[in-house]
């Protein structure tokens, strides 16, 4: 208990309009200032090995909530800390822990249930940048993220990055981007520029090595036959006299074409043109579909508005493909998303999602020093997770009054059950109080006072700690999540049921090595 006490007093420290940075040491760098939950709790580590393991069991907590949805952890760590120390208590006065667990377990079931019924959808702009910058505090950030979300759409990719000025900047990036660049300076058709700018072209996809004439010239004929429209090649690679024979029919002027390798590696490789293939309407050309180069028909090559390559990487922008086609692909790498594992994975298929139904855009977050750099970056990093989260189930009264609201559901639970399983759902009902005590007392409040007042109202009538007064919190603009809410409730009473059915604990004994002589020697001069 006093190591989940020792974490949950720093990371608390954090939540809310009115809550403080936390600085972290780093060894060989300046120190971090912060004010994410999950970041400061996997900076904790106690030199009591029974207070680390009650702490690290309840980082789990902010972890998991982080993984889920990204924001709301610091809000599942205060919530683990009450539970925690309200069961600690029922069991000291001899409550059954597993019987406790399952007045838990229903409890949680029937407030996220009711989380569910208050949640409103999120439909416009507006919501979206209130969300964002309840969790950033900072209106410049929620307005970029509010657009980046109005451009690229629900399901487009937004990253952000550190940029090169003060300034914050939002780029968008329409259409399918390849890490690859054009494999020779001879294809540019802006000298200035460097860059192949190609209209309505007609696109070869390949996963072999093309090298020999006979390999394009028949393709290279029936372009040219069905009108001389430009064409692209996606291939492993494109060398030797293949790429001769591109590079003088571009300077001669027979036809405009470009050459790109292939992005990514092995099955990723294959994907990833598959996805090219049907975004354009094209059919891969592939040992795995018995289709060779010197067979290729025009119907094999996808179409696109326009093909842009520069050195280093090339856009496909409105590919011809059929639209049923890409809803089919864009459902099946959905699933993938869902199934995988590996957070690595996670993005890189999120990243492909985004290319076939939208775009990317890029934040760049801007600061005056490094530590503040990272601060803003993190802060903008937790505010895109909770939009993401918002937009997928919704919003709800912020400020700890959604977990409020709930309570009269468990006062009904309570009443149809008995025992200690009856105590464990009053365990949760008293436990829900704790961020908004948290958030009020951060902010110079009396968390109890403030409680009292906005258990006397209704609906969404709470506490605006950043003011300091009594409102409707919705039209405030002081919304949450209702994923983020549900994600760190479910994962706080998760990790705290787990440490209230723990009777024993067992640790490797530490051992102490005295120092080496000439060590003591030095010390003690």
């Amino acid at each position: 208990m006093t190591g989940v006490d020792k974490l949950g007093r720093v990371v608390g420290l954090t939540l809310g309009p009115s809550g403080r940075n936390v600085l972290l040491n780093r060894m060989w760098s300046l120190p971090v200032v912060c004010s994410d939950g999950v970041t400061i709790a996997k900076e904790v580590e106690l030199p009591d090995v029974y207070e680390n393991m009650g702490a690290q069991l309840v980082k789990e907590a902010a972890s998991k909530t982080n993984d889920v949805v990204g924001d709301g952890t610091t809000t599942s760590v205060v919530l683990a800390r009450a539970i925690v120390r309200n069961g600690f208590m029922n069991i000291a006065a001899g409550a059954n822990g597993m019987d406790l667990k399952s007045g838990i377990d229903k409890a949680v079931k029937a407030v996220v249930e009711e989380i569910a019924n208050i949640a409103i959808p999120v439909e416009n702009r507006d919501q979206i940048a209130r969300v964002a910058a309840l969790s950033a505090h900072e209106e410049g950030i929620a307005d970029l993220i509010a657009e980046a979300m109005d451009k690229v759409g629900r399901e487009g990719v937004i990253t952000i990055e550190e940029s090169k000025t003060m300034v914050d900047e939002l780029d968008f990036v329409e259409g399918m981007r390849l890490d690859r660049g054009y494999l020779s300076p001879h294809f540019v058709t802006d000298a200035q520029r460097m860059e192949v700018t190609l209209e309505e072209p007609l696109i070869l996809i390949t996963d072999t090595k093309v090298s020999s004439v006979n390999d394009i010239v028949p393709t290279l004929e029936k372009v040219a036959q069905a009108g001389g429209r430009p064409l692209a090649i996606i291939a492993e690679d494109v060398e030797g006299e293949a790429l001769a024979t591109l590079v003088v029919n571009k300077l001669r002027g027979t036809i405009s074409c470009v050459a790109v390798k292939a992005p990514g590696f092995g099955d990723r490789r294959k994907a990833l043109l598959e996805d090219i293939a049907i975004m354009t309407g094209a059919t891969v050309i592939s040992n795995d579909t018995g289709l060779s180069l010197d067979a290729v028909e025009v119907s094999h090559l996808g179409s696109a508005r326009r093909i842009i390559a520069v050195k280093d990487e090339t856009t496909i922008v409105e590919g011809r493909g059929a639209p049923e086609a890409t809803e089919s692909r864009v459902a099946q790498i959905r699933v993938q998303v869902e199934e995988t594992t590996s957070d690595y994975d996670r993005e890189k298929l999120q990243e492909r999602l985004a290319a076939l139904v939208g775009g990317v855009a890029v934040i760049r977050v801007g600061a005056a020093t490094e530590p503040e750099m990272n601060e803003r970056k993190s802060r903008t990093e937790d505010a895109l997770s909770a939009t993401r989260a918002a937009v997928e189930e919704g919003i709800v009264p912020g400020g700890g009054v959604t977990l409020i609201r709930s309570e009269q559901v468990l006062d009904d639970l309570q009443a149809s059950l008995s025992g200690d399983e009856a105590l464990g759902v009053r365990l949760i009902r008293d436990s829900l109080s704790a961020p908004l005590e948290l958030i009020s007392e951060n902010a110079g409040h009396p968390g109890q006072v403030v409680l009292d007042k906005v258990r006397q109202g209704e609906g969404d009538w709470g506490f605006d700690a950043e003011k300091g007064e009594y409102t409707h919190l919705i039209q405030s603009g002081i919304i949450d999540p209702a994923k983020v809410t549900r994600s760190a409730l479910q994962n706080a009473c998760s990790i705290a049921a787990m440490l209230l059915t723990t009777q024993a604990v067992v640790a490797e004994i530490p051992i102490f090595k005295p120092l080496p002589a000439d060590v003591q020697d030095f010390m003690h001069d």
